[in-house]
């Protein structure tokens, strides 16, 4: 069964980047210089960002839903971000990593999840797309349990 991986829209946190320090703090967002990859993995270009480009560290409502999993977290953006992700082939952000994957149904309700390495991950989309009510999975990362992306059925 093919996916269809989807990154965010850059375009809520273009007026940030003009931001200086302080006017980021004062809206609990933090501009960070990443220093090692991978470490500071985009949610819009699902790409690790380089050593030495600059990102936004900043919440994100990726589970806006009237439910009781609607969930906020952390996510980093680059700067240098354009065009989001939407792709079939697994985004290089998810290389190299333990995965959490959360099956939602329609209301927003989770129905399944798994926790995979990133060659597994494929395989562990099947088998939660294979619920009948699953209508889309966000990935997150195991370790830190940030946001990834959404996937939904291609």
């Amino acid at each position: 069964m093919p996916f269809r991986f989807r990154g965010i829209s850059v375009e809520p946190f273009v007026p940030f980047f003009a931001l200086g320090d302080e006017e980021l703090a004062a809206r609990s967002m933090r501009r960070m210089i990443a220093d090692a990859k991978p470490g500071f993995p985009c949610r819009v270009s699902l790409k690790d960002a380089e050593p030495g480009e600059r990102v936004l560290l900043t919440n994100f409502e990726h589970q806006p839903t009237h439910s009781p999993y609607r969930a906020i977290g952390p996510i980093f953006v680059r700067e240098n971000a354009e065009a989001s992700y939407d792709g079939t082939d697994v985004p290089p952000v998810l290389k190299g990593r333990l995965l959490s994957l959360r099956a939602y149904d329609a209301d927003g309700m989770m129905i399944s999840a798994d926790v995979v390495h990133d060659d597994d991950v494929e395989a562990a989309l099947a088998r939660l797309f294979a619920h009948d009510d699953a209508t889309y999975i966000h990935v997150h990362n195991a370790k830190r349990g940030c946001y990834a992306c959404r996937v939904e059925r291609a």
